[in-house]
């Protein structure tokens, strides 16, 4: 069967003549780079929802140890979840035609028989089973993450999480069984360009090769120009203006959010979260305000009538899309905690949405997000009132904080250690 070039198993099955070490190689080395990037900022993306702080924020419960690098989100410097989840999604689509040109470049090994010649290239072929798999795991749930597309069973967070790990611990094993190898291979285009010819001696290469119709290189333009494309089509989201229309593979890349103060992106609209106008109104909307003192209930004519700040902070979603700086007016969260018996140091807050529905209906914020003198409860936004769908009557806006956390349509604040 290993013999006969009909099945896949046999080597003269596979017949391009672009197969070969160097040019999977290549790719590899680009792929080491790429999703090491990929992995340290997912990391830091969980880190900034505060998993710690409370079981609200905390999507992944059973972590155990593989939380043992969590830290408490700074709020300093403003843009850091922005840039952060910008490179993270916006490197993670175009790596995927890397991603898929390197699988292709090794898939005759896939099918090698027999499938496992000893005890270590058995261990071997479980790596890669974990490496292949995980890889195209991991790219899968989070592309169609980005594209609000939740077809796949449970929450995104726990299994992007722990799928992640297991995939980034067999790239690891991989990367250190196969860099040396790959250095050497990738040498070869040295020699190339030297004039020396070398001859390649692997099981990538096919012995029956058809006819070649582009050269290694042209493939890895090809490969690249993808890459370039994807890149192009997706990074206009982390902008707004014109350039955010050529977003055309990103969730938010071709809305039109309208004009005005309040026209910049939204995730989700004010009928999507199931918000009733009359709750919302001047008459019927109060907020709940608790702490060490008691409670306190403050119309949004109340509020307005406190101390009021600017800040000028972005909004970044885990989808990687992001808007400029907007001009937000509000009450300081710090003086919130004040009114409820916090006049020095604030504590942590419990912050409950509106919201009918929804993963982040409620979140919590650190005493440091409190502190924070950016950090307000928005009442209006480049000088005019907060639209339904930016959280009217009132929202929360943290610096470097994910967009989930800045919570819209605000009922009630619950101060105090959580």
């Amino acid at each position: 069967m290993r013999d006969d070039p009909r099945l896949p198993s046999s080597p003269g099955f596979w017949r391009s003549p672009l197969r070969g070490p160097w040019f999977t190689s290549v790719l590899g080395l680009v792929l080491l780079v790429g999703i090491t990037v990929l992995f340290v900022t997912g990391l830091v993306s969980y880190a900034a929802y505060n998993p710690n702080l409370s079981p609200v924020n905390d999507k992944t419960p059973e972590k155990g140890i593989l939380g043992f690098y969590l830290f408490d989100w700074p709020t300093n410097p403003h843009w850091l979840y922005r840039l952060n989840q910008g490179v993270h999604v916006t490197l993670g689509v175009t790596l995927i035609p890397v991603l898929l040109a390197k699988l292709w470049s090794v898939i005759p090994r896939l099918f090698a028989l027999p499938p496992a010649r000893s005890v270590t290239h058995a261990l071997e072929r479980i790596s890669l089973l974990l490496l292949v798999g995980g890889g195209l795991f991991e790219f899968v749930t989070g592309v169609l993450n980005i594209q609000l597309d939740y077809v796949f069973p449970g929450s995104f967070y726990p299994l992007h999480f722990y799928g992640a790990w297991v995939f980034f611990a067999a790239f690891v094993a991989h990367a250190l069984l196969k860099t040396p190898v790959v250095l050497r291979n990738v040498r070869q285009l040295r020699g190339e360009k030297r004039g020396e010819q070398r001859e390649e001696t692997n099981d990538l290469v096919t012995p029956r090769p058809a006819e070649p119709t582009v050269s290694r290189r042209g493939a890895l333009w090809f490969v690249g120009g993808g890459s370039l494309l994807l890149f192009a089509t997706t990074v206009g989201q982390n902008f707004d203006g014109p350039l955010r229309r050529t977003a055309l593979l990103a969730p938010h890349g071709g809305e039109d959010p309208g004009s005005g103060p309040n026209g910049f992106q939204i995730n989700k609209t004010a009928v999507y979260a199931g918000i009733d106008p009359a709750e919302t109104g001047e008459d019927a909307w109060r907020l709940v305000v608790t702490g060490r003192t008691g409670t306190v209930r403050l119309s949004r004519a109340r509020l307005a009538e406190l101390p009021l700040y600017s800040s000028a902070l972005p909004i970044a979603c885990v989808e990687g899309w992001s808007t400029s700086d907007q001009w937000w007016r509000g009450v300081r969260l710090r003086d919130l905690a004040a009114l409820v018996g916090y006049e020095g140091d604030p504590p942590d807050v419990f912050v409950q949405s509106l919201q009918r529905h929804g993963a982040f209906r409620s979140a919590a914020l650190s005493a440091d997000q409190v502190a924070d003198p950016r950090s307000l409860l928005a009442l209006y936004v480049n000088g005019e009132e907060l639209s339904p769908d930016h959280g009217h009557p009132a929202r929360v806006i943290v610096p470097a904080a994910p967009g989930v956390l800045n919570t819209k349509w605000v009922a009630r604040m619950t101060f105090g250690d959580l």
